[in-house]
């Protein structure tokens, strides 16, 4: 298998940094992750965008454009013959930027996951700079830890003042009946199939509440339904959160789900 470092198709062994770089060390790069379906990158050009606006966000200086970033995912496509897969992008900061992708194989999930839920966990912690998609993962690292040792698929952070935000690879929603809640993009991750899941709830009729949910009113049963949402998930519903539990069939994030999905060819 191919990867591409600056532009340039290279063996997949041979797309490594070195430990000694400052930057490799402080996790100074920002990052994407491209669904392939069929060969076809699915919204490539608004997560190039984000690539770009998370860089710019911490000051990540670079010489690579949009339009050269789109052409070398296009070659690296055709000269590793990828049907289905996720494409990675990694960009390094530093005297030298680097810019690799590299395709891995495409997460899949059960039908279980959607047909009866996952659990996530609660976390207190904050992201680092949590408007952009960044290398600083210390905490999602810990806080997914510590949800798999509870049995847990995801990891719901919860800042100081006790909001769930996020999770720690997901964004993060709650159903209170026809009400769509999820926090506003100045507080969380502005996620590619985020905009797609409100664009759905919108096109179905939900009403969207754009304010941070609260975990004392999320454990005390407000909400009807939850569920995470991410590129490779779409909107995947939560069976339980801690001790609280919700029941199936999820109907309103299942009607999100298959409204997302059948976008993923525009």
């Amino acid at each position: 298998m191919y990867a591409s470092r600056n532009g340039v198709i290279i063996p997949k062994e041979e797309a490594v940094v070195p430990i000694t770089s400052r930057e490799v060390q402080s996790g100074f790069y920002v990052y994407e992750s491209l669904r392939v379906l069929g060969g076809f990158v699915t919204r490539i050009n608004d997560h190039l965008d984000r690539l770009l606006a998370s860089a710019k966000g911490i000051h990540l200086t670079h010489p690579f454009t949009k339009e050269s970033i789109h052409r070398w995912v296009d070659e690296l496509i055709e000269a590793d013959h990828i049907g289905d897969a996720t494409v990675r992008i990694t960009l390094y900061g530093g005297a030298d930027p680097v810019l690799f992708i590299v395709p891995v194989e495409l997460l899949r999930y059960p039908d279980s996951y959607y047909r009866d839920g996952v659990k996530a966990v609660t976390f207190e912690g904050e992201r680092l700079f949590p408007t952009h998609k960044s290398g600083s993962l210390l905490l999602n690292y810990v806080a997914l830890e510590e949800a798999k040792r509870f049995g847990g698929f995801e990891a719901l952070l919860v800042d100081r003042n006790g909001r769930v935000l996020e999770g720690t690879r997901s964004n993060f929603f709650a159903f209170s009946n026809n009400t769509l809640h999820t926090a506003d993009e100045d507080l969380v991750l502005g996620g590619i199939t985020r905009s797609e899941v409100l664009r759905s709830a919108r096109e179905l009729g939900f009403t969207i509440d754009l304010n941070p949910i609260y975990l004392e009113d999320l454990l005390t049963g407000r909400y009807t339904e939850a569920f995470i949402s991410a590129t490779s998930m779409a909107a995947m519903p939560l069976h339980t959160i801690d001790d609280l539990r919700f029941s199936a069939p999820f109907e309103r994030t299942r009607a999100l789900h298959d409204c997302v999905r059948a976008r993923q060819w525009q």
